[in-house]
Parts: C-alpha cells; structure tokens; sequence
C-alpha cells in the first residue's frame, strides 16, 4: 500500500474540527449564566482534569510497551479530548458577548434571552426561551437565537403573527406571551 494512503499521526482524524457553524452577523451572544458556565467548565478542565490526565499517562508510559498498554493509549486519547475542549472553549469564550436580557423586562418584544409563548395554526401552545449558540438546550425548552423558530419571532410583539417556514410549507405562529428574567437586585 502506498504511503499516501496512511495516517501519519496518531491524532484523531477529528482533531481539527471546525469551531460551530458561522452566524449570519459573527456574532456569539450568550447570557451572563451561559458564559458563567462555559468559563467554569474551561477551568474545571484546565485545573483539575488535564492535570490529572497527564499523570496517568505519565505513569502509563513509565510501565514500559506503549503500543499494548490500554492505560496509556486510552490516555493520550482522552487527553486530546480534553484539550480539543479547552481550544474549543477558549476560543467560543474569546468572541461572546454577554447579553443581559433583563433589561427588557417588561418589554412585549422579542429579543435575545426573552421566554415566549407560541400558539400553532391548531392552536397548540409551545414555550421556548431564546439563548445562546453554545448553551441552548432543546430538552428544557431553550432555541438559538439563530435557529429558525427564534429568527421567525426575534422583533415581533404579543398578539403578533409570524410566519416560520418549514419543510412542508409556511407555518403561522401567534405570539401568546414575552417574558424576560427580572433584573438583579443591586447592593
């Protein structure tokens, strides 16, 4: 077999795996709790399990035969993960932009970080909170601002109409509710 055909590095064919699909404006806004969580997890990461990966790797190899020993190639293997994350992680951090929604409070518009209520053309009735690329989670009822339920409801208002296109046609949503976290006591 010719050489060229062969990998040269024991690195993980999806070592160098794009950073998240590009937005539209470049931007990466994300809300203070979001970005909180991030920067703790870059942390937990870089303080506590790259460094205790690194040794057990370290005493993996100091065991002699590498090329048979589970230790230290599960090893390798997890601390490339690791730091895939950490690179992953510094570089969504670099570029957020920490939005505080709670200075719509009040509002009946929908912007980043609002809670809305949406009534289908059956009537059935869907809430969703708008937040983030990296901390949206469609289990608990969180969209990215750039998916296209939220691009269909940004700036709209309560009682409002908007149209969501989707793949069997267009669909009607009204705006039931907006809501946004109340803002921070102050001290």
């Amino acid at each position: 077999m010719s050489k060229a055909f062969t990998r040269e590095s024991d690195q993980d064919a999806d070592d160098e795996l794009p950073v998240a699909a590009p937005v539209p404006s470049g931007k990466n806004y994300i809300t203070r709790a979001g970005y909180d969580r991030l920067r703790a997890e870059l942390f937990t990461l870089m303080d506590e399990e790259r460094p205790k990966m690194v040794e057990i790797v370290h005493w993996a190899a100091s065991n002699g035969d590498r090329s048979e020993n589970g230790d230290y190639l599960y090893g390798k293997k997890r601390l490339r993960e690791i730091d895939r994350r950490i690179r992953f992680l510094t570089q969504r951090l670099e570029i957020a932009e920490v939005v505080d929604a709670s200075m719509h409070h009040g509002g009946d518009q929908v912007f980043f970080g609002a809670t809305v209520t949406y009534a289908d053309e059956s009537g059935l009735e869907t809430t969703v909170t708008i937040l983030g690329v990296d901390e949206a989670d469609s289990a608990q009822g969180q969209i990215s601002w750039v998916s296209p339920v939220a691009r269909a409801l940004l700036k709209a208002r309560v009682g409002e109409v908007v149209r969501l296109v989707v793949p069997g046609g267009v669909q009607e949503l009204d705006i039931v509710s907006v809501t946004y976290p109340a803002p921070a006591a102050k001290t």
